[in-house]
């Protein structure tokens, strides 16, 4: 099992890490947000461990972001007293399981495995648009039933843009997505990957386009779409 635990207190994350560790877990730590969206663009976890209390974002508008990117990864919130309101907002925008601090380490390995369990068994209709398909929790991507030949970068890039086409998406959201918070690249650099992937979508019935003032769209190519001059360049 693969886990990312994402909690900015010290004394609990070295913990934690080491516990898992001890149970034949691998498991990778985040002390914020802006670390744990890194992770969780490069890398397919089971499961997430999430602190709400983060130093610069509540855990809730990370899982609310995470889900509204299509991502169905098992998330375990821990919760501060088994705050109510907590618990409410958490299930209203995609929280799997609940933990009050303090817990026992088994109950939490024992719930931990029960949602990998869930999840394993359930069976979640790809990602589609027109004949661009991505199985949940793959970066397999599928055109006109080809398999397409993409970096790391163009997979991250096109995954969020496939669970949210026909939306736009902001460029800092996508740049975000793409590279890691300690990554060098420049404000353009997203703008790199984007033509590398609209090359290799050629030919096929989606595109990339740039929605002027809100960012970028992945749409799929319909006689009335193709009417219209394309303004992705």
């Amino acid at each position: 099992m693969r886990l990312l635990l994402v909690e900015d207190e010290a004394e609990m994350a070295a913990w934690l890490l080491r516990a898992f560790k001890q149970s034949g877990y691998v498991s990778d730590h985040a002390p914020d947000a802006a670390t744990a969206e890194s992770l969780l663009a490069g890398n397919d976890y089971d499961a997430v461990v999430l602190d709400l209390r983060l130093p610069d974002k509540h855990g809730l508008a990370l899982l609310a972001e995470l889900r509204k990117d299509g991502n169905r990864t098992p998330v375990l919130v821990l919760t501060a007293q088994g705050s109510l309101q907590d618990r409410v907002k958490g299930l209203n925008v995609g929280a799997d399981d609940f933990l009050s601090k303090p817990f026992a380490l088994e109950e939490l390995e024992a719930r931990l495995a029960a949602l990998v369990r869930r999840s394993r068994g359930r069976s979640h209709a790809p990602l589609q648009c027109g004949s661009l398909s991505c199985p949940h929790d793959s970066r397999a991507f599928t055109l006109g039933g080809t398999l397409l030949q993409l970096t790391p970068r163009e997979s991250a890039a096109l995954a969020v843009l496939l669970a949210r086409s026909g939306t736009p998406v902001e460029k800092s959201q996508l740049s975000g997505k793409v590279f890691p918070a300690d990554s060098n690249a420049g404000p353009d650099a997203i703008e790199l990957v984007l033509h590398r992937l609209r090359r290799k979508l050629e030919g096929g019935d989606v595109r990339i386009v740039t929605v002027r003032g809100l960012g970028y769209m992945l749409e799929a190519i319909t006689p009335e779409s193709a009417a219209h001059e394309d303004t992705a360049h």
